[in-house]
């Protein structure tokens, strides 16, 4: 990408992001049952979420060491401070540490730094001014079982995202991406890890994120509407899909091929790609949306030329604060071409209606 408007931002971004992947990577290989937690909504948290998200502030801290840090992200130390996480809190000190001082030659942070690090996530967000958006690990469930999941990182101005980074350790840097090839995890280490960036009015790209790569490259979404050939997904945790509906919406669009089921991000990495058509979430009831879980990817994949919005057909509003409590129609939509997104909504619409 040629130098233009936020690209220091968009580079202290990429750096951050890589340098969190680099830790959940070297974590991953030796996670033990010991080393997570249970939040209060049952959702898992580990030793390498906390201790990449302390790594992003760490990262951003550094890179702009004169402005004060507006970070919203989904983690807290709270839990941390107990006795019995005093184990816990020695290892993810321990992986900070390691990634920091390989990384860069950071002396080494005590336990009480690394919590204030964390912390440093406590930013309210809004309409106001410019704050970071963080999910240090999209996809907890998918980064335990090995499979897919991403670093997330968003900056949001007066609400609005404007840059997003997705470090994806698990995806391989090309296609095709099938459910057979999903279940078979067959692709070896060296075609694993994906860096895929955009900046507002600049476009989407990807890059290795492991290893030298001189050159990203556009990326672009599907620019052709063969819905029999379309891929769509959807997530892989329940509480985040209703799939007999989800389903009936891909037919009713004319999507006929079955769901690919994919935790994270990802999906909008692989739509911004090209590599799949659709992605839909059709939340269960009672459920609210973080914006750390759609700032980054509903920006790549609309610099990459798809659509994304709620099934209203509105655009996602960050400017709430933490939660995108203003998705209308029970879910999210992303799509391309842009057309598609558009037949999605209508048909949501007519579903609607006939169940009513």
């Amino acid at each position: 990408m040629e130098p233009g408007p936020l690209t220091e931002e968009l580079n202290a971004a990429c750096a951050a992001v890589t340098l969190a992947s680099k830790l959940c990577k070297t974590a991953q290989a030796s996670l033990t049952k010991h080393e997570k937690q249970d939040k209060k909504d049952a959702s898992p948290v580990t030793v390498a979420d906390y201790a990449a998200q302390a790594v992003v502030a760490w990262s951003l801290l550094r890179a702009f060491p004169d402005t004060q840090l507006q970070l919203v992200a989904e983690e807290e130390s709270k839990s941390l401070h107990d006795p019995e996480s005093a184990a816990l809190l020695e290892r993810i000190t321990e992986l900070f540490n390691a990634t920091v001082n390989n990384g860069a030659g950071a002396p080494p942070a005590s336990a009480q730094e690394v919590t204030q690090l964390i912390d440093a996530g406590r930013s309210r967000g809004g309409r106001e001014g410019r704050h970071w958006v963080l999910d240090p690990i999209d996809g907890t469930r998918g980064f335990l079982a090995n499979r897919q999941y991403a670093v997330c990182l968003a900056l949001l101005e007066e609400g609005a995202p404007v840059l997003g980074v997705l470090g994806c350790p698990n995806l391989p840097l090309e296609g095709p991406i099938t459910a057979a090839a999903l279940e078979a995890d067959a692709w070896p280490d060296h075609e694993r890890g994906c860096l895929i960036f955009a900046a507002r009015g600049r476009g989407a790209y990807c890059a290795r994120l492991f290893g030298p790569d001189p050159a990203p490259r556009r990326v672009r979404c599907r620019a052709g509407d063969d819905r029999a050939t379309a891929a769509y997904m959807t997530s892989v945790e329940a509480a985040h899909n209703q799939q007999g509906l989800t389903d009936a919406l891909a037919r009713a669009a004319g999507i006929t091929a079955p769901a690919l089921k994919l935790d994270s991000q990802v999906k909008y990495g692989l739509l911004a790609r090209g590599d799949a058509a659709a992605f839909l979430r059709i939340p269960r009831g009672g459920y609210r949306e973080k914006i750390w879980d759609h700032a980054a990817g509903a920006l790549i994949v609309e610099e990459a030329g798809g659509a994304v919005s709620d099934l209203a057909g509105q655009p996602l509003d960050f400017g709430l604060g933490a939660h995108l409590d203003g998705v209308r129609g029970g879910g999210i939509v992303a799509a391309a071409p842009r057309a598609l997104q558009a037949t999605v909504v209508e048909a949501a619409a007519a579903l609607e209606k006939g169940c009513g």
